[in-house]
């Protein structure tokens, strides 16, 4: 069958729609009020969004997948939805950090989401930045440099045997000229080159303002280096294992069950934050070091 329309902007808005609501069934919640599909407008920025969410009383639920967040029309929808594996090897955001009134996440397996205030109405505007070299890769950290997100990739054998090689494109970035996330130099990282066979793992900000990232030699028996320094455009100092450990900033405890949807059994809330005056928040379905389903919600709070 082959249909007609008379415009093609009713034929490219129904497919928006047919995108965002592909795995969502009918509720007596009206989702085309609160998912409303982009319309690009006639100036930039070139990247563009995946959809504008209108938050409300009722939470959004979004599960994570190959090709982008899918909504659901409860959390239990999620459930079973795909086998536990490792979580180096699953789809789950892995960082998300708040920065100038937006809200932005380093996607394991994927590449990185954004969710901006307004987008000419109410609510949320998401965009999605993904690359298919990042599904082969973990990412080991998530940090600002040089103003730029900058999310740092690994090749995590732990789990499963790959004949996969180290990524030599390890710190990836994007900006809104495109949706296609790029390369990003880290010259501290670049003291332990790729072709010479080290990989980094780690990569953070402490709580005391220094950079704190991990480097391993190849081989049977790595050569593991921990280092420091306070400046990411030049060399670190090698510290102890005790010293890096102690280095990472503690996280206050903000999941609230009070303000939060409650989970199905197996669920687990991983961060809440806040952008656009909605309550953010990831979760998983976790068994142990296990990853199954994983995705976000939002929710005007």
């Amino acid at each position: 069958m082959i249909l007609k329309y008379t415009h093609a902007r009713n034929l490219i808005t129904g497919l928006l729609l047919c995108l965002i609501l592909s795995c969502s069934r009918t509720s007596g919640i009206n989702l085309l009020e609160r998912i409303i599909p982009y319309k690009q407008p006639e100036a930039k920025p070139a990247a563009r969004p995946t959809a504008i969410l209108q938050t409300g009383e009722q939470p959004l639920w979004f599960q994570l997948t190959d090709g982008g967040p899918v909504l659901l029309e409860s959390i239990e929808d999620a459930i079973f939805s795909a086998a536990l594996v490792p979580w180096p090897l699953a789809l789950h955001i892995r960082f998300f950090q708040e920065r100038e009134g937006e809200l932005v996440m380093a996607v394991n397996r994927y590449g990185f989401m954004k969710l901006s205030p307004g987008g000419g109405t109410e609510g949320l505007t998401m965009y999605r930045f993904g690359h298919d070299f990042w599904r082969q890769y973990t990412v080991g950290g998530f940090v600002f440099y040089d103003d730029k997100p900058a999310a740092l990739l690994y090749l995590d054998d732990h789990f499963l045997d790959t004949s996969a090689s180290l990524p030599a494109l390890r710190t990836w970035t994007f900006n809104m000229d495109s949706n296609m996330p790029f390369p990003l130099e880290i010259p501290a990282l670049e003291f332990f080159p790729v072709n010479q066979g080290w990989s980094a793992d780690t990569l953070r900000l402490g709580y005391n303002g220094y950079w704190y990232y991990r480097v391993r030699g190849s081989g049977s028996l790595p050569e593991i280096r921990m280092l420091r320094t306070d400046d990411l455009a030049r060399a670190g100092e090698e510290i102890s294992a005790e010293e890096f450990f102690n280095s990472a900033p503690q996280k206050a405890d903000t999941l609230n069950s009070s303000i939060l949807p409650p989970l199905p059994e197996g669920f687990f809330y991983t961060g809440t934050g806040r952008v656009g005056g909605s309550l953010f928040a990831s979760w998983e379905e976790q068994a142990d070091y296990n990853i199954g389903a994983a995705g976000f919600m939002v929710i005007k709070r």
